[in-house]
């Protein structure tokens, strides 16, 4: 049975999620950044490898974490559709709820085009 206290919970979940995604685009692309200079340098073959690894791992972080902020949506959506149906249709759980529900749709809409 869905409750608010659910609610809040999973609706900062899904805050959590899409904050630690973003900040492993940002990683990648500092990181991709840090390689290119060190090839443009000439930087030594170890290093560069070492650097290029670093590179791939944070790259494999971004889809495991869209996977999971795709889980926690669902789950937030149906937990919502629950307390709603039981009743509960204002509160600031339901509108935060709402909202990180809107920007995370968003969201995955824009990262798709």
């Amino acid at each position: 049975m869905a409750t608010v206290r659910n609610l809040k919970i999973k609706t900062s979940t899904c805050k959590r999620i899409q904050k630690e995604l973003h900040s492993y685009e940002v990683e990648v692309e500092r990181e991709a950044a840090k390689t290119s200079d060190m090839k443009a340098r000439g930087a030594d073959p170890y290093d560069l490898k070492q650097q290029e690894n670093v590179l791939a791992e944070s790259r494999m972080m971004v889809p495991d974490c869209r996977k999971r902020l795709e889980a926690a949506l669902g789950d937030l959506k149906g937990t919502l559709v629950e307390l709603e149906e039981s009743g509960h249709k204002e509160g600031s759980e339901i509108e935060d709820a709402r909202s990180i529900i809107t920007e995370v749709e968003q969201f995955f809409q824009y990262s798709e085009v």
